[in-house]
Parts: structure tokens; sequence; C-alpha cells
């Protein structure tokens, strides 16, 4: 019986070492179980090499050299159920460039470039509606450029009004008592939701600070839907999705924090600036417990269930060949 104790959590190993980041955004990298369940580690190195890793066996399965002008920032991993495909997108925060791949061929479905007339492209997200995949972009710039949506085909299909803020960080809600499909952006000062059905803002998220928001999480929490995001300033932030109070806010640091990682409704995971790995305990609103081992900030976190080891964490640091592996189950 594997422990699910997040306190008990623990290095195993490093992955690969060839791997890099050259931005301190989350979604530095993703991770999942691909349809022909192979554990995939997707990242990029300092050439601009994406590299698919088996987790399980500790090797590269594929490597597509060049895949991007400039330097890659942000994967986003989605399963298309219907075409039974894994499918990950690439962007570059730099060149505002994004690409869709299919994990299991590796074949390039879809470039998009120049997608930004100005600013930085620092976040991607997929969207299903109707049984229809969306892809939507952000843009972070101080010129009003309105959130992207476009088709799986490549074509823009609208842009989300009153969305022209500096965005950091973009995601997916779907709501499944009122059907309603969201889209959350971070931004700087605040957060927003925006109802895709009727592409309109929803809520906006504010307490009146000018911290940057880096990540996003939405949780049903007691019959309480919750956004929490994660702050520039060390903070994490709790707000009532539905009537955009804040519900608290919890010091963890003072250092930023970028990723966030819910371990379950309450434990979460959070990327440090100071190098460390912290779990807070949602309900007493506190960290319990810092965890070391990378040498420079930790900036994304995620939750993957592996074969053999049960529900793990996989982290980066914003450095050289530094993604790690973390268990609660070491034999």
């Amino acid at each position: 019986m594997f422990s699910s104790n997040p306190k008990e959590i623990q290095i195993l190993k490093d992955l690969l070492e060839d791997s890099y980041s050259d931005y301190t955004l989350d979604n530095s990298f993703c991770a999942f179980k691909s349809i022909n369940n192979i554990y995939y580690l997707i990242c990029t190195n300092e050439k601009r090499t994406i590299i698919s890793y088996d987790i399980i066996n500790n090797r590269k399965i594929n490597e597509i050299p060049n895949a991007h002008e400039k330097y890659i920032t942000n994967f986003r991993y989605y399963l298309d159920k219907i075409n039974q495909k894994d499918l990950f997108i690439s962007i570059s925060a730099d060149d505002n460039n994004l690409k869709l791949w299919n994990v299991n061929n590796f074949e390039k479905l879809l470039d998009l470039k120049n997608i930004n007339i100005s600013g930085s492209l620092y976040s991607s997200c997929f969207l299903n509606y109707n049984n229809e995949i969306f892809i939507i972009t952000s843009n972070c710039t101080f010129v009003p450029e309105l959130i992207k949506i476009f088709n799986i085909k490549g074509n823009k299909i609208k842009e989300l009004k009153n969305s022209n803020d500096s965005t950091y960080f973009l995601d997916a809600y779907y709501d499944d008592k009122s059907l309603v499909y969201y889209i959350i952006a971070g931004n700087q000062g605040y957060v927003k939701s925006y109802n895709f059905n009727k592409n309109e803002i929803y809520k906006k998220y504010c307490d009146n600070s000018d911290e940057c928001h880096d990540s996003l999480i939405v949780i049903n929490q007691n019959e309480v839907i919750k956004l929490i995001s994660s702050s520039k300033f060390g903070n994490i932030r709790i707000w009532d999705f539905d009537t955009g109070m804040l519900i608290n806010t919890i010091k963890v640091s003072n250092y930023y924090l970028v990723g966030i990682c819910l371990w379950n409704n309450d434990y979460l995971f959070v990327g440090c600036g100071d190098k460390t790995l912290k779990l807070i305990d949602l309900q007493i609103g506190k960290t319990i417990k810092k965890f070391n081992g990378h040498n420079n900030s930790v900036i994304a976190v995620k939750k993957i269930k592996i074969q053999n080891f049960g529900e793990c964490l996989i982290t980066q640091g914003y450095e050289k060949n530094s993604i790690k592996l973390w268990v609660n189950n070491i034999f």
C-alpha cells in the first residue's frame, strides 16, 4: 500500500541531465502517462531541443532539435480522447511562437508565428468546448492586446473581451454544475476569470496589491469553488471563485512563488525563489514543511501518479540539469 502523506516525500533521482529553463515561468515542462502507457517528461535544453523522456526507463525517446528560434519557455499537455492522441504545446516567450505536437509520432501539427504584435507570450492552455479543441494564448505587455483563441487548425476564432491586461499565466476551468467553461488569467495586480461561453469577464479578484500572479489553481473545497494564486512577493491567496472575495492570504516566503501544485484538497506544494519546495496545509493556512534539493529557484511543480511509486512530484529549478522526481515510497 502506497503512502499518500505529502510530508514524507523525498527526492528519488534526478531526471534527464540535459535540461534547461531560461525564464522563471510555470509549466517549464509537462509530465503525463500517454495513451500507450509511457510515462513522459517533455522539456527543453539550452540548444532549444525538445526532449521526450521516459521517466520509468530513464531514457530519451526522441529529440526535436532547434524546435524554436529562441529559448523554449513553456509546455502544456492535452489528451485528445476522441482521436486518441497525446498532444502538447511548446511556446517561446521571446519569439512569440507557439507549436503543437503529436507525442505519439512527434509530428508538428501547428506552427503559429508572431501571435502578439508586441509583448511576450508567457502562457497558453487548451480548452475543450463541445468536443472542439481550442488553444488560448496570453500577452504580457504594457500595450493593450487581447487574449487570443485559436482552433486546432490554427485559425483565430475570437479574442476575449476586456482581456487587455499584462497576463503571466493562463488556464481553463470547467464548472460541471453550471456547465460553464472559464478561462482564468494571472495578471499584474489582480486575477480575472472569463466566461468562455459568453465571451465576457466573470469576476475580477483584487486586494489592491501590485503583485504579479504567476500560477493559478481552481479547487472545490467543502462545496465552495476556490481560486488559488501565487505571487512574485511570496504570497498565496485564496479567493471565492464565484463572489470574487478574498478568503485568505498565506505568507510563504520573502521570495517569489511560481509553481503551485495540489496534493489533494488539503495540501499545496509551492516552488519558491529561495531554492526550496514548501508544503502548505490549506486548512490551517500555514507552511508545515520545507524541502531542500535544488540549487536555484524552484519554478515548476507537477503531480503525477507513476507505476511502482504511487503519487509523485516532479520539480524543475531555474538552472541547468535540474529536474527531480520526488516520491514517498523509497525502498
